[in-house]
């Protein structure tokens, strides 16, 4: 070959690879589709992918307490978090008990949120077929109230008792089914009522609403606002929730019906966000969350709940006992699209 064909030859491959090598890319793990925590990972895939910006291999359908020990040791860059996995984390406890306070506290430290959502707000419901007149009705029932074990069936049983003074096991019975069941448990008829994590909707709730008409019950407004449940609502992960009736009726249709003692549905929002590696390059998660902030419509458009899950609200749930700060870049992406970030939110390191 010829210099001059050489030379031709070397400035068409550079110039057909310049684009690949600018690109960089990325990993990410997040939950199964069909909620929040799925649909936030995949439209930062596709937005940052479109634009150039990242190539990000999203693995669905992980365990998160892995997901986030995975970025926490840089293993992985991106993951889905609920808030009070990087709490337990620090004090090495719970699925973390094997790390100890010590390693739990120095892997939790490189943990930063870029953006937050909703996972999923715990009320109370039933098909109206079951005859369940509320929280007052729950004595002496059969309530399904989440998985086997883990976070949302404490939960559940924590709301139950703050709102009732009634144990599972005591006043009432409690029943439990991996989540991939608990559509066909609810749908079966054996629980007269659900106190679960959901979305306004999502595909559970979608699954069930088209079996039958059900009502939903808001957290009486004594009991929200008393010191007890404000204090519960505080804990890292979890958030006070008040929507307007009307705007869940729109969004459910004709076959549910919410009930509480005014227009505003009451209840505990469990809470979280994508997190990455306090070392990420600034810039570079400057450009990722710009990009998904540019484009929150056409996120919040994509799914029935895309309204109802905080996409657009960077304050959720930070500060008080919620340990995340927002990664520098973070920041700056969301204070440059106007949003306020509170400083107790902040990377002040």
């Amino acid at each position: 070959m010829s210099k001059q064909c050489f030379a031709s030859a070397l400035i068409t491959v550079s110039l057909f690879a310049a684009p690949a090598m600018a690109e960089v890319n990325l990993t990410a793990e997040t939950a199964g589709p069909g909620g929040a925590t799925h649909l936030a990972p995949s439209h930062l895939t596709e937005v940052v992918g479109t634009q150039g910006i990242a190539n990000i291999q999203l693995a669905e359908g992980q365990t998160l307490t892995n997901s986030i020990q995975n970025v926490a040791e840089g293993k992985t860059d991106i993951a889905s978090a609920p808030h009070i996995l990087p709490f337990l984390m620090s004090r090495g406890v719970g699925p973390y008990g094997k790390l100890g306070k010590d390693k739990g506290a120095e892997l939790a430290s490189n943990l930063r949120s870029i953006y937050p959502y909703t996972l999923g707000i715990f009320f109370l419901y039933a098909y109206d077929a079951k005859g369940m007149e509320g929280w007052d009705d729950i004595e002496g029932k059969v309530i399904f109230n989440g998985p086997p074990r883990g976070g949302a069936l404490n939960n559940a049983r924590t709301m139950i008792e703050l709102i009732t003074g009634l144990k599972d096991g005591e006043g009432y019975e409690g029943i439990q089914t991996n989540w991939g069941q608990a559509a066909a448990t609810i749908g079966g008829g054996e629980p007269d009522a659900v106190v679960l994590p959901e979305l306004f909707p999502n595909t559970r709730i979608s699954t069930i609403g088209s079996s039958g008409k059900l009502t939903a019950w808001s957290m009486p407004k004594d009991v929200y606002e008393s010191d007890a449940m404000q204090k519960y609502m505080k804990a890292p992960g979890s958030a006070s929730s008040e929507i307007p009736i009307a705007q869940l009726q729109k969004t459910m249709g004709e076959n549910w019906t919410f009930v509480s003692e005014d227009d505003t549905f009451r209840a505990l929002a469990t809470i979280g966000g994508d997190v990455v590696h306090k070392d990420m390059d600034e810039e570079l998660v400057y450009e990722l969350v710009s990009a998904y902030v540019a484009t929150l419509d056409d996120l919040k458009a994509k799914a029935p709940f895309g309204s109802t899950v905080n996409y657009d609200n960077p304050s959720w749930g930070m500060c008080g006992n919620n340990p995340m700060k927002y990664h520098k870049g973070a920041v700056r992406a969301w204070e440059d699209a106007g949003y306020d970030i509170p400083d107790c939110a902040e990377d002040q390191s």
